[in-house]
């Protein structure tokens, strides 16, 4: 079980520096992938063992996106009022973020196993995962994009929609949601409950575009 007390520890550093240092960089998720990656460089350890120690975490991963329930159902009557919005905005955000991706493996000319797991990044890890038999990607593949993309989406949206313009709540939160799924939400929900709660949403909505598209699709 050492990769799961290395993962731990290197999340906790990611959060420490989080609390010191006032940098988008300084993403928790971000920190600690990059400190289990070179370790996992340096000792040349296989992912399946890797894969094994960290299977606890693994099992509190569909658990803890539907947490992020919470704040919806805190909100419930204010998100109600702006559902035409929130919708049309996460399944834009979404169809965006899938052309985006397909257009990404035609230039970069990648292998069609990479090619059919960049088809679920935008959605969140877990459903990547649950959908990786359908669409006949690498279920590790698929699973490792989809926590890329919600990385760089987390590091790059925020200051984008600052850049923007855009301040209100719920845009913020359904434009990062749609995209960078469960690490945006949780970059989300430091900006407040608000942001976050449309975040959720605009996963949620992520998750279920995706799904539908790859059901059409097989």
């Amino acid at each position: 079980m050492i990769w799961l007390t290395v993962t731990l520890l290197a999340f906790a550093g990611g959060v420490l520096a989080q609390l010191r240092v006032r940098s988008p960089l300084a993403n928790p998720t971000l920190i600690g992938t990059l400190i289990v990656a070179a370790l996992l460089l340096l000792t040349r350890a296989s992912y399946g063992t890797y894969l094994r120690d960290v299977q606890p975490l693994t099992t509190l991963l569909a658990p803890a996106v539907v947490a992020l329930a919470v704040p919806l159902y805190r909100l419930r009557a204010l998100l109600a009022r702006q559902w035409r919005a929130l919708l049309l905005g996460g399944l834009s955000g979404t169809v965006i973020a899938v052309a985006a991706d397909a257009g990404l493996a035609q230039v970069l000319r990648v292998s069609p196993e990479a090619a059919r797991a960049l088809l679920t990044a935008p959605a969140t890890s877990p459903v990547a995962l649950q959908l990786a038999p359908f669409t006949h990607a690498p279920p590790a593949l698929a699973a490792t994009l989809a926590v890329l993309s919600g990385l760089i989406g987390a590091l790059i949206l925020p200051p984008a929609l600052s850049a923007l313009g855009v301040t209100h709540p719920l845009a913020r939160g359904i434009a990062i949601g749609a995209v960078a799924h469960g690490v945006g939400t949780a970059r989300a929900r430091e900006e407040g409950e608000l942001t976050g709660a449309a975040s959720s949403i605009g996963m949620g909505l992520a998750a279920l575009s995706v799904t539908l598209l790859v059901a059409l699709l097989a």
